[in-house]
């Protein structure tokens, strides 16, 4: 037999004859001693009367304290047995201060770490316990000890008939009892979460909606959207980033449909009283956004629902796709049902951003010769509405060259390397279509939604140019003192861009350094003269800094480059979480407007998706 053989009959309870009998004895006699006192126990009535509440007690064998240093705070929780197979990571829980008088004051907290801690003097990784475990139909939790590690949040109080909340600046008491946080507005509260503004999703943990006793029993998650406390968030914007598959198109979609409520007006004028709804102009490299103009797939069940929690739904019928014509390429959209109207980006626009040609890569000197010689060169010579035609034919006069180079103006060499790098956009300037800056009072509506697709252009290039023409024209009228377009100026302005890494990434050419500075302008003046820029990005890294640090509210749905995870810069705990997030789960970072939290976006699109 062997020695595993000899184990599994042996049950602990004999002994070895011989050697050790006098120790054995010893045992016996303290065994039986102990079975006394244990007798004596039972006979006293340690139970209370009453069921139990709450999770668990908090507990001081560690020490319990509260510190200005997070590193310092000890805040631990025994959880009951019977509780042990719900408790997780992430849950929000109240542990109340039974010494606050009428204020009603309670620690809002939420769980961050469990730890098994053992309770008697018995080692479960022993040969003998780890068999009879397998052999066993369960595992006795009572044997241990289940330890949450608590993080403070905030201190919730009562106030003339208002709940608030502030820092934590004091400790609870040990063993007061820990619950589960259940009631909705002592959760929002906790978190800082406004209870009005732009619907986002519902509150989560772990994937799981956070649920009350309320109905609806979910937390609904809004951005802030007045001026009763600071700027609405979306003048001070937006990021969604998320990997492909991870759902942020249909996330886009929703809360952009929210800025299109019609009951959604921002202020405008020198505090007249005034007051217009948003434009969105939203650029769409995949063709994705029109569709915005027809309604979602759900049924009657989700409507009301959506209605209920006052959720803006339903296909927008002010949906307009402004289709730029470009070269011989065609738009034939066959999933939407919304009016398309074609353009083209005259080259007049030139003039304001030299840089829309300098995208084939001119250097500091020979974007200088353009913007100082050669363009002020041809506005003399053909006026402010010369075509692109006739400022290649301009640089094709070998006289020109000759006098300029004569004259010590531009080089022969620079010269050349100009005429080279501004070919190539035949096909985006003065194409047979109204310029966009004839059709300015149809691109931007108050309460409209203009989309601008691209994925019928084939050259990065063009799609580039178009797409960079257009922001640029928004943002100068926007921030300009002397607008040429007074509707752009007083009307509230969502600027949506798709693919945002394309066209606002940091590069060291002339166009990526002009494009970044607009931006960034256009980004601090934002809450002013209400403009929000609604970023969508499967790598925020790629965004340039300086436009990404005046972004208040960032979006994070699953992404798997650690690159990308990093760039978001979300806390810790949340960003561990990013990975793993199924389809429509997020986490926002808005500090702004609330604490970090996660939450789970809307399973049906609000408009036609797909």
């Amino acid at each position: 037999m062997s020695d595993l053989d000899d184990f599994a009959e042996y049950d602990g309870s004999g002994s070895d004859a011989g050697e050790g009998d006098d120790e054995t004895a010893d045992t016996t006699a303290e065994t039986s001693q102990n079975d006394e006192q244990s007798d004596d126990f039972e006979r006293l009535d340690v139970t209370p009367s009453g069921s139990d509440r709450g999770l668990g007690v908090l507990s001081a064998s560690a020490g319990l304290q509260i510190h200005e240093d997070d590193d310092e705070t000890r805040l631990r929780a025994y959880v009951t047995a019977a509780n042990r197979s719900g408790v997780r990571i992430g849950r929000y829980l109240i542990v109340p201060y039974p010494d606050s008088g009428g204020g009603g004051e309670r620690l809002f907290c939420r769980i961050t770490g469990l730890e098994y801690a053992q309770e008697y003097r018995a080692d479960d990784a022993t040969e003998i316990h780890a068999r009879r475990a397998m052999r066993s139909p369960g595992i006795d939790e009572e044997d241990f000890k289940l330890m949450a590690t608590l993080e403070p949040v905030a201190v919730l109080y009562e106030e003339d008939g208002d709940l608030k909340r502030r820092m934590t600046d004091r400790v609870p008491k040990p063993e007061t009892v820990v619950t589960e946080a259940s009631d909705k507005e002592d959760i929002k509260t906790g978190l800082k979460m406004p209870s009005e503004g732009v619907f986002l999703g519902h509150l989560a943990v772990g994937g799981e909606k956070v649920r009350t006793g309320a109905s609806p029993p979910t937390i609904d998650y809004r951005l802030k959207d007045d001026y009763t406390d600071g700027d609405p968030l979306v003048f001070r914007h937006t990021l969604v980033a998320g990997g492909t598959g991870s759902g942020k198109t249909h996330a886009a979609k929703n809360v952009l449909r929210q800025y299109l409520d019609e009951n959604r007006t921002y202020p405008v004028g020198a505090g007249d009283g005034r007051e217009a709804r948003a434009a969105v102009v939203q650029f769409d490299p995949q063709d994705e956004y029109a569709q915005m103009h027809d309604d979602g797939d759900y049924d009657g069940d989700v409507k009301r629902r959506l209605e209920r929690e006052g959720v803006a739904h339903g296909g927008y019928d002010d949906t307009v796709a402004f289709v730029p014509k470009v070269g011989d390429a065609s738009y034939a959209a066959s999933d939407h049902r919304a009016e398309q109207v074609e353009f083209t980006i005259p080259f007049s626009m030139a003039h304001d951003n030299p840089w829309l040609i300098a995208s084939s890569g001119l250097n500091d000197n020979q974007y200088t010769a353009l913007t100082t010689v050669l363009l002020p060169r041809f506005r003399e010579q053909y006026g402010r509405e010369g075509t692109y035609e006739q400022f290649c034919s301009f640089m094709d006069d070998p006289a020109l060259r000759e006098e300029l180079d004569e004259s010590g103006r531009v080089h022969e060499a620079t010269f050349d390397a100009i005429g080279r790098r501004i070919r190539g956009f035949g096909d985006v300037f003065d194409q047979d279509a109204r310029p966009i800056t004839e059709r300015i009072h149809e691109f931007v509506r108050p309460g409209g939604l203009t989309v601008v697709p691209t994925y019928h252009i084939s050259k990065s290039r063009h799609t580039e140019t178009v797409v960079l023409a257009l922001a640029s024209l928004l943002v100068d009228q926007k921030l300009s003192n002397d607008p040429a377009h007074d509707r752009i100026k007083e009307t509230p302005l969502v600027v949506g861009m798709d693919e945002a890494h394309n066209f606002l990434t940091d590069a060291d050419t002339v166009q990526a350094r002009k494009v970044i500075g607009k931006f960034t302008e256009a980004a601090k003046q934002g809450r002013k003269e209400r403009l929000g820029l609604f970023l969508i990005t499967q790598d925020p890294q790629d965004i340039a800094d300086p436009v990404f640090k005046q972004i208040n509210t960032t979006v994070v749905l699953n992404l798997g480059d650690e690159d990308a995870i990093s760039a978001v810069n979300i806390p810790a705990n949340l960003e561990s979480k990013v990975p793993y997030m199924e389809k429509g789960q997020m986490v926002v970072y808005s500090p702004d407007n609330s604490e970090p939290v996660e939450l789970v976006g809307l399973s049906h699109c609000v408009t036609k998706h797909g």
